[in-house]
């Protein structure tokens, strides 16, 4: 493919998106050429109402004219203003630098209802209320209606309190699950669109939800129900384009009935009992007599926005089959079978079984074995993680999987199950959000390669809607901590883009008016904590950063601007002389360097609260600088910049000796100090010394904690330290990233000690054997062993930075990553003496390519010096790399050694 073709078009980072309400979209498409050096040099787009006018070029709402750019992501729209409910139809053209013209294919976007004033729906549900710690059945709503044309086109725009299912006529509207997803209820709701126009019909129709309490009026955390409100309630808007020119608009309203059905509790912690006997065959269809059905009870509209979709939907992915038949335990009152699906994962069981009409069977959930074979569930702490079907006694068997509830788990025991169940009996449902998997890695060693595995699973099984921190316990809180030491890690493994767009308003929405960002978000289940300290608050800063980093989304960066601008004037406000978190600061000095096994003997480490929080300070205030300078506010630039100094300067007055050593002496400490810049130049090789020693004393072993491990292996590269952070990650003892890996774990564990062969599981109360925050090792995999890393002067991977960084004994490594603008690859392995490197820089971008050569080695390109083949020029040499910048295309290096 030598020509240019044009594709991969998308709005507001999705495909087709329906139903936004982004006022000034961005368009945004990638460029597929295997020319070495394709790139665009003009674009154009046109834009217009139906697909028919975009090939004619006629009735254009927006023609941007011929641009020379190269310019091919987040280009913002700029024609007619929008309407609630339009379509715009679009397409791009592109020149590239031989003067060729490549037109890409049509796309669309479909705005959503833009003003309160177009929803004319209102807020139902039913009368019956629960309590705070006791359900009640899930709702049935449902109402009868008439179209009298033909049908051109049918939306169904529908939110809700709590979560909903709907059904048209008997089918369900979309693939989404735990819509329309958890916000701050007090402050906004999500509203989803839907294309329902192949399920309505002319003449009699039926419209039905199921209404599950959810994040809203569900059990959170330990806190118990109704965190903000005390019964699910629904609103929809159906909207029905007719044949005849009329429109048609069916609503949530007084005209709508309810009833109770098979759902007895519908809980999304503690789990879903269902009484098959009390289904209402064809309820939610034309024919069904409503009569005896109770009218809906009419709720006020709450004064929060009503916002549509930003992130992605929650959806069912893999499904998992037991790898072996169940355990049977028999006690004199059940038997209970044992399944195990091989993989800790998140979501739910589907359940086969056939017997009597009454027959219950229980369905609970664990991560882990006790040495007798039972399910292990005190780490669940008092989530009851538990399932109830009983039977209508189908004499063709029966299949259920529950609707508004997920557990984390890779162990299943059903008891009470009628005979002997066999290996199809359970099935489990993998669900996590929709964030499409972009990087893949993978090395020579296969104990990496399961770590690898387990750090995409961990991130599948805590994106569920918000980054969680665990998926099985009483908690599954949006911990700000646990997501900015791991983003970068996640934007390498999915695109988490539309993700954390959703839960940086969250976050922002979770802020305190003294500008504190809290440690969950959504802020809820923790009581009346609104100061995250020192990490965790970091993240309002941290996390819309690395987004920008990875995508080159600027707009993230403006829209939150003043939100962070807050946070770091708090931090000002709120520290003595510079240092955060003072010892006798008065409010919440933080939760340390969480689970460090340091030796000190708490679950918040050794390393001091105020070091933590004045390290901390000091990089937000950096950060905050460049992105002031990056959106145009140049004075706010200078003035966060020597905000920083005089923090870096306060941090060294009060932590760091003439002879570089860091107060306190912990690993944390010295990484901290030297990842953030906050060391005299002169000072570092002192610091980094010191934090290797520490390492060696420990038998090569890391002591950090949540806050210190995401920069170890960094700090020890940057340090010239490679072989120790090699070793640090092929060590199998704990505490390391492969013990849990050589214990069998599939996932992440919380905890380095979670179990261990001499002391078994570790405490109860806090011991996920699913939590990301040490994934974050994720990012060093592929940053340094594999070598694809982001140009911070040029964000989104615009310019790549391919640097692989071999050691540890490994002979190869790949990675591979769908960046904005297409697929980066960066793919070594060693071969004798020679060093072979193949690496694909997409269309539209440049790299910088580091090979490693030691003197005594030259350097060919497919077979000819370097230096003379096309697309690649010679930058450096020095001692142990050579160094190129190259343009798009596929490259291979051979680095050997001559004579």
């Amino acid at each position: 493919m030598t020509h240019l073709n044009v594709g991969h078009l998308r709005c507001e980072y999705l495909e087709n998106p329906l139903g936004i309400d982004v006022l000034k979209p961005r368009l945004s498409w990638r460029l597929f050429s295997d020319r070495r050096g394709a790139r665009q040099t003009a674009y154009r787009i046109i834009a217009a109402p139906s697909a028919d006018d975009v090939t004619a070029e006629r009735n254009l709402i927006w023609d941007s004219g011929r641009v020379e750019s190269d310019q091919s992501i987040h280009v913002v729209y700029a024609g007619e203003r929008l309407r609630s409910r339009q379509r715009v139809f679009w397409r791009v053209q592109v020149w590239d630098e031989t003067g060729s013209l490549a037109v890409g294919p049509i796309a669309w976007w479909e705005m959503g209802l833009l003003r309160r004033t177009d929803w004319s729906a209102s807020w139902i549900g039913a009368t019956l209320v629960g309590g705070r710690w006791t359900t009640i059945p899930a709702p049935l709503l449902r109402r009868s209606f008439t179209l009298d044309a033909p049908i051109v086109q049918a939306r169904l725009y529908i939110a809700a309190s709590g979560l909903y299912e709907c059904t048209i006529n008997g089918q369900r509207v979309g693939e989404d699950v735990f819509t329309p997803g958890w916000t701050d209820y007090d402050q906004r709701v999500q509203y989803q669109v839907y294309d329902v126009t192949g399920l309505v019909r002319t003449g009699e129709n039926a419209i039905g939800v199921i209404l599950g309490d959810g994040w809203y009026c569900g059990h959170v955390a330990w806190s118990g129900r109704q965190q903000y409100g005390d019964r699910p309630k629904l609103l929809a808007q159906l909207v029905v384009t007719l044949a005849n020119g009329r429109t048609q608009t069916i609503v949530s309203n007084r005209s709508w009935r309810y009833a109770f059905g098979p759902i007895l509790e519908s809980d999304i912690l503690h789990g879903e009992s269902y009484d098959a006997r009390l289904e209402i065959p064809g309820w939610d269809t034309p024919d069904f007599d409503d009569s005896s059905w109770q009218p809906v009870e009419l709720f006020t509209a709450p004064d929060i926005a009503l916002v549509a979709m930003r992130g992605p939907t929650v959806r069912r992915h893999e499904e998992l089959r037991p790898i072996k038949p169940p355990t049977a335990f028999h006690t004199h009152q059940t038997t209970r079978w044992v399944f195990d699906l091989g993989q800790n994962m998140v979501g739910r069981v589907r359940l086969r079984v056939r017997g009597p009409a009454g027959t219950t069977v229980t369905i609970r959930h664990a991560e882990m074995l006790n040495p007798d074979g039972t399910i292990y569930t005190a780490n669940l702490r008092s989530a009851r993680a538990t399932d109830h079907y009983t039977l209508r006694g189908d004499s063709e068997g029966e299949v259920w999987e529950p609707r508004f509830t997920f557990h984390g788990f890779r162990y299943v025991e059903l008891s009470g199950y009628p005979g002997v169940p066999d290996m199809e009996a359970v099935t489990g449902i993998v669900i996590h959000s929709a964030t499409p998997p972009t990087g893949e890695f993978s090395c020579s060693d296969p104990l990496i390669n399961q770590l690898q595995h387990n750090i995409v699973w961990g991130q599948k099984g805590n994106f569920l809607d918000v980054p969680t921190d665990c998926p099985q316990r009483d908690e599954r809180l949006g911990w700000t901590g646990d997501a900015q030491v791991f983003i970068r890690t996640a934007a390498f493994n999915m695109h988490v883009a539309p993700f954390f767009t959703k839960w940086i308003r969250d976050l922002e929405d979770a802020q305190s008016p003294e500008g504190a960002y809290p440690p969950v978000a959504p802020l809820a289940g923790i009581g009346g904590l609104t100061d995250g300290g020192p990490a965790w608050a970091d993240a309002g800063i941290i996390c819309p950063w690395t987004i920008y980093l990875c995508y080159g989304d600027t707009r993230l960066l403006e829209e939150h601007y003043p939100s962070m601008q807050r946070f770091v004037e708090y931090l000002e406000r709120s520290s003595r002389d510079f240092i955060r978190c003072y010892e006798e600061y008065p409010g919440f000095r933080g939760f340390g360097d969480w689970l460090a096994l340091d030796g000190s003997g708490r679950t918040d480490g050794g390393t001091a609260k105020d070091l933590i929080g004045t390290a901390f300070f000091a990089h937000s205030a950096r950060l905050l600088s460049r992105i002031a300078a990056i959106i145009g506010r140049s004075r706010d630039a200078t003035r966060y910049r020597r905000l920083f100094e005089r923090v870096r300067q306060a941090f060294i007055t009060r932590f760091v000796t003439g002879a570089g050593r860091v107060a306190g002496e912990t690993q944390t400490g010295y990484v901290l100090a030297l990842h953030f810049d906050l060391l005299p130049t002169e000072l570092r090789p002192a610091a980094a010394d010191a934090l290797a020693r520490d390492i060696l004393a420990r038998g090569v072993h890391l002591s950090t904690g949540f806050v210190g491990t995401p920069y170890l292996p960094h700090v020890l590269t940057s340090v010239g330290r490679l072989d120790l952070a090699y070793t640090l990650l092929l060590q199998q003892t704990w505490p390391s990233w492969l013990y849990p890996v050589t214990q069998g774990a599939t996932t992440i564990w919380e905890r380095w000690d979670g179990w261990t062969h001499d002391r078994g599981f570790q405490d109860p109360g806090m011991n996920s054997f699913n939590h990301y925050a040490y994934g974050a090792i994720g990012e060093w995999l592929y940053a340094t062993v594999a070598g694809i890393d982001v140009d911070p002067e040029c964000p989104g991977y615009r310019h790549l930075v391919l640097r692989p960084r071999p050691g540890g004994g490994l002979t190869s490594a790949r990675a591979a990553l769908d960046t904005m603008y297409g697929r980066a690859v960066s793919d070594w392995h060693i071969d004798g003496d020679h060093f072979v490197w193949t690496i694909v820089v997409p269309p539209n971008t440049t790299a910088t390519a580091y090979v490693p050569a030691v003197e005594g080695t030259i350097v060919q390109e497919s077979g000819r010096p370097a230096e003379e083949s096309e697309g690649v020029t010679p930058v450096r040499r020095d001692e142990e790399t050579a160094v190129y910048r190259v343009v798009s295309g596929k490259y291979t290096f051979v680095a050997k050694k001559v004579g």
